[in-house]
């Protein structure tokens, strides 16, 4: 049975061999003004495979989730080009699995604490629906986590991670290692919109979001970029 895939998926099977040397259109200079924020999720760890919220606890990642991150170093490869010269800033979380995400990935990050993931709290390793025995309809998107970070907070702290790039910008690309709620928040706050936006950017373990302009005004390039073997079409 084919699995049910997301239009904002952009998928390349890693034995297709008559596919393009990079994804999607070539963007010109008059259109892209600077370079682009790719931001990379950690591969899959056995909290994140079942759904527990994951943010300061330091869980390794799970055999899948390293051949997810050795993947999105092909995936970057494919969006940029081969001839793509080099970021011109790497940041990671401290995070172990963003880390060897990274050295998977075939980057060579300087770490920045300020990509860590949405702090959770009191609901820190617990599922979504675990929470919901107490707080019913809780999303981290619309309710508070007791004792971690407020929405505003998170978002504050995706400005002022997006501000560092900004310079960087005009010398090259940017590559962001780090969470899925986190990226996510980076994502809507790149586009001017709330925290509580970041809901309708997915990005699964490995994946990849692109943020890019069109003539100075920001612009969503690519969301959730993953790659797929044969195994997961057949």
């Amino acid at each position: 049975m084919r699995p049910t895939v997301s239009p904002f998926y952009y998928l390349i099977c890693v034995s297709d061999r008559r596919r393009p040397p990079g994804y999607g259109d070539r963007v010109s200079d008059t259109e892209q003004t600077h370079g682009r924020i790719y931001l990379l999720r950690h591969g899959e760890t056995e909290w994140s495979a079942t759904g527990r919220h994951t943010s300061f606890t330091d869980i390794p990642l799970t055999a899948r989730g390293r051949e997810l991150a050795i993947a999105s170093g092909r995936v970057l490869t494919g969006v940029r080009g081969a001839d793509a010269p080099p970021f011109a800033l790497e940041l990671t979380s401290p995070r172990r699995r963003a880390g060897d995400t990274a050295a998977l990935a075939k980057l060579s990050p300087e770490v920045d604490g300020s990509l860590v993931e949405w702090n959770y709290g009191d609901y820190e390793g617990l599922t979504t629906p675990e929470i919901r025995e107490t707080v019913p309809g809780w999303t981290v998107w619309t309710h508070p986590c007791p004792n971690g970070e407020t929405a505003a907070e998170v978002a504050a702290r995706a400005d002022a991670v997006l501000e560092r790039c900004r310079p960087v910008l005009a010398d090259g690309d940017v590559v962001l290692i780090g969470h899925g709620h986190f990226s996510r928040v980076l994502t809507a706050r790149s586009l001017g919109l709330p925290a509580s936006a970041g809901v309708g950017f997915k990005l699964d373990a490995g994946g990849l979001t692109v943020l890019g302009d069109e003539r100075g005004v920001p612009r969503l390039d690519h969301v959730n970029l993953v790659e797929l073997s044969e195994a997961w079409l057949s």
